[in-house]
């Protein structure tokens, strides 16, 4: 399959999984899976078909391994606006994690931290360099360092998800290191 096709298959998977299922009528149970055979009818019945075959390549060659199928069913792995429960345990996070944003965002975080905004929860990464690609989508990256370490001993509680993205309710501002 070629690469275009691939994105465009993930932007759709991301769409529908993460935040807007009612849109081509499917529903996610309260953990965020769907049957897979459910989700290739209903992205067909909507004019976008995906073979199984496709949805298994997007799955195993994400780099950022965005889904996961377990049995016959998906769901997206974080990142959900719609209410589900991923019941992922608390974890112990490395002493820093990274978030890359925009330069605008710089300001309102030094104000109020990081916020979830739209979703369930902050985003983090484990490295610098992943931060600087999530935050290379939107222009020039900025890379902030978060203190987990000194947070958790706070009580903050983290989770991981299956791709290695952690989670947290709400980042302080005194928990985080701007650059510069």
């Amino acid at each position: 399959m070629d690469e275009r096709r691939m994105v465009r298959i993930s932007k759709y998977l991301a769409k529908h999984l993460r935040h807007e299922p009612h849109r081509i009528g499917i529903e996610l149970d309260a953990q965020g899976w769907v049957p897979i055979e459910v989700l290739l009818q209903a992205a067909a019945g909507h004019g976008f078909p995906i073979g199984r075959e496709e949805l298994e390549e997007v799955v195993a060659s994400s780099d950022k391994k965005r889904y996961a199928i377990e049995g016959d069913r998906i769901r997206a792995s974080q990142g959900h606006s719609v209410p589900v429960e991923l019941d992922l345990p608390v974890a112990e996070p490395p002493a820093y994690l990274y978030h890359g944003t925009a330069p605008a965002s710089v300001a309102p975080i030094r104000e109020g931290g990081l916020l979830p905004m739209g979703r369930h929860h902050v985003h983090l990464s484990p490295d610098r360099e992943t931060a600087t690609r999530v935050g290379a989508r939107r222009g020039r990256p900025v890379v902030l360092s978060v203190d987990a370490a000194a947070m958790r001993a706070d009580g903050y509680e983290f989770r991981v998800s299956a791709n290695g993205v952690w989670l947290v309710d709400h980042v302080p501002p005194s928990y985080i290191r701007f650059p510069g």
